[in-house]
């Protein structure tokens, strides 16, 4: 492998990375009694602290970072003490020049910036590893938000991760530990989420769907993009008022009543996953704002998260489940949905150790953050005892520990599960309506008309075949010709190779009786013997080594 000196000087400083941290508690898979007890552990108890991970991660550049905000979202991965500090990653960059931005800009747009706004201040409001925030105000009035890509990010992206693609592969071939952790499929899956964040495109796209999805709750705000002003490197959207959701005063939290502001909250986030199938996936409370209108902003939709509809209907079984306490129903949804060998896996174990999670999250406030964090430690149970559950949960869990967060900071005596509860149930009876809609009931009649102008002729043949003895059932179990040929050739190599063993015996004990016709000073028969032995034995490794086809049939 030719590298040119950056490519090498990459490689070194992740091997260097990996060296420090390949036997630190970050790579400890998680364990029940760390799910329990690792909260009250001190920062000393551990050999490498989060936030020198954090800090290594920063070092390392944008894309460590972006890798570092991926594993935040994943519990089965990492213990909770450092998912709690990668989820608070952000990197430490410098301004990009007014003079770039505003070549970058009319590149992509056509525009100078000084015709497309009445006003654009030339210092940002925010930056961030892929772009910086402008604030500007249009002719027309309107306070938007300008998002610039950082030049070159896209380039420097994509030679980091076609790094990390290259080491994730070998290390998958030559480390067990790395294939359990599946190290080249979050490689992949941040390859995934990268490529999708630096087109802003897509961005602006999402939150027009987000928009529209969510027009229903008042209390919701979702800033509505200029796609006259968008393309893939530059995003313009509404101006979003406000504080972030935690920076909001004491005194506020007592005069106002937020209660249906979280209401809303709550429920658009359900909504999002089990009705659309489209969420923001990062809600944090640095992505959520509280306006002066008093409506809760959503921002940065660069990241978002799909469900398929088979698995919003798992998700939306599964929180019916955790909503009503029932720790069967959860373990059935949970083992169903899931990926694991039946062999190796103690299903008894991990359905008692289920229901001891949903015992002790009954009856807790959303001040005792137990909603979102009860599918976070299901996660590592799982991932301890080989259960692979699927990627969606461990989004769900980060969203949920997420709303949990806010949800405490705004009312803590907030019955979460009452509400998650009294909703899904909503949910449920109007996706039973959906279901009762005229297209939806012509596609089940047509269905039923096809089976009940079929079933007669199928019932009268059956029956037919039943009286004249003709019904067969066929199991696929073994190919019994190939279990006979297989049989066959077994037998006949030991047949052979008794053969051999004789002849060479026979051989041996010929070539002590004098003979008057001798080769090579031996016995000419006992010779005869051996060479005889001796090509029966070549022709049988031959026929070992290269004509046996069961190694074709694997």
């Amino acid at each position: 492998m030719n590298l040119i000196p950056e490519q090498y000087d990459k490689y070194i400083r992740f091997f260097k990375f990996m060296a420090k941290y390949w036997n630190s508690d970050v790579f400890a898979m998680p364990d029940e009694d760390a799910v329990i007890s690792d909260e009250e552990k001190s920062i000393e108890d551990y050999e490498d602290s989060p936030e020198e991970l954090v800090e290594d991660l920063k070092a390392m550049g944008p894309t460590y970072v972006k890798l570092g905000q991926l594993l935040s979202t994943r519990p089965d991965l990492l213990p909770p003490h450092f998912m709690k500090a990668l989820a608070t990653l952000q990197d430490d960059v410098d301004e990009v020049e007014y003079e770039v931005v505003e070549e970058i800009f009319k590149e992509e747009i056509g525009l100078r910036i000084s015709k497309a706004f009445a006003s654009f201040d030339e210092k940002p409001i925010a930056s961030a590893s892929i772009g910086q925030v402008h604030k500007a105000v249009m002719h027309s009035g309107k306070v938007v938000a300008v998002k610039i890509q950082r030049p070159n990010i896209r380039k420097r992206f994509i030679e980091d991760l076609d790094t990390l693609m290259d080491l994730s592969q070998k290390a998958e071939t030559y480390s067990e530990t790395a294939r359990d952790y599946a190290v080249h499929s979050v490689i992949e899956e941040l390859r995934y989420v990268l490529l999708k964040e630096l087109d802003y495109s897509l961005e602006a796209q999402n939150l027009s769907v987000l928009k529209e999805n969510l027009k229903e709750f008042k209390h919701l705000f979702i800033p509505a993009p200029i796609s006259d002003y968008c393309s893939s490197r530059v995003l313009t959207m509404e101006f979003v008022q406000g504080n972030k959701i935690t920076q909001v005063s004491p005194l506020k939290r007592i005069e106002m009543d937020l209660d249906p502001l979280v209401d809303d909250l709550v429920k658009g986030y359900l909504k999002q996953i089990i009705v659309d199938g489209f969420a923001h996936a990062d809600p944090h409370p640095g992505n959520v704002y509280l306006t002066p209108e008093n409506k809760v902003a959503l921002m940065d939709l660069g990241m978002v998260a799909k469900f398929s509809n088979k698995m919003q209907e798992n998700i939306l079984k599964l929180m019916i489940a955790l909503s009503n306490y029932d720790s069967q129903r959860v373990n059935e949804v949970l083992l169903s949905i899931s990926e694991y060998d039946e062999n190796k896996v103690d299903e008894s174990l991990f359905r008692k150790s289920i229901e001891r999670k949903i015992q002790e999250s009954e009856n807790q406030k959303a001040k005792d953050l137990k909603t979102g964090r009860i599918l976070i430690e299901i996660n590592q149970l799982a991932a301890k005892q080989g259960i692979h559950i699927p990627v969606e949960l461990n989004i769900l869990g980060k969203i949920l520990l997420n709303m949990d967060q806010i949800v405490a900071f705004l009312s803590p005596e907030y019955d979460m599960h009452n509400t998650v509860k009294n909703y899904v149930q909503e949910l449920m009876q109007q996706r039973m309506q959906d279901d009762l809609k005229p297209g939806n009931m012509m596609e089940l009649f047509l269905e039923m008309k096809e089976l009940t102008e079929n079933l007669p002729f199928r019932v009268n043949k059956f029956t037919e075949n039943l009286a004249e003895n003709k019904i067969k059932i066929e199991v696929d179990a073994i190919d019994e010709q190939r279990f006979t040929d297989a049989f066959q050739k077994v037998a006949n190599r030991i047949t052979a190779g008794l053969i051999v063993a004789a002849l060479i015996i026979g051989a041996a004990m010929l070539v002590r009786v004098p003979s008057s016709w001798n080769i090579g000073g031996y016995p000419a028969f006992a010779f005869i013997l051996f060479v005889i032995a001796a090509l029966i034995g070549f022709y049988l490794v031959y026929q070992i080594l290269f004509k046996d086809d069961f190694r074709k049939n694997k």
